[in-house]
């Protein structure tokens, strides 16, 4: 029987394999990179828009809150309305901002920074790894 001499030896397909597997984690790097960079300037752009519209939400509320807090103190009677008014609009507001930061803080789970498409491409190279071996 003859040898076929575009047959690889053992050895010579290990070290292909070998080769091949560093090349594929060099490129999932590649790819986890990518992906959390992706992420993390959609993040970064999102932070700073929610910052700018904070500030200029926080300056309206303040007027609001003061034209409340002058037609609470007109229902309520003059002797006790000069600090009871501030005092029901304050827990009013307060109130109403703890629901939603619990709300807020909820959202920002940790599974939403996690490169999905990173593991799984992770776990199929993983299973093609097995199956060659």
């Amino acid at each position: 029987m003859m040898i076929d001499k575009t047959d690889k030896s053992l050895g010579e397909l290990f070290t292909d394999l070998t080769r091949d597997m560093v090349d594929l984690v060099r490129q999932e790097i590649a790819l986890a990179r990518a992906e959390m960079s992706t992420k993390m300037a959609d993040i970064q752009t999102a932070l700073i828009s929610v910052a700018v519209g904070a500030a200029i939400l926080l300056a309206g509320l303040f007027i609001l809150l003061l034209a409340v807090v002058r037609g609470v103190e007109m229902i309520l009677p003059p002797e006790v309305a000069p600090w009871l008014a501030p005092l029901i609009v304050g827990l009013a507001v307060a109130g109403g901002g703890y629901v939603l930061l619990k709300g807020g803080t909820a959202k920002l789970s940790a599974d939403k920074f996690v490169p999905h498409k990173t593991i799984e491409s992770l776990k199929r190279d993983k299973l093609a790894a097995q199956e060659k071996l």
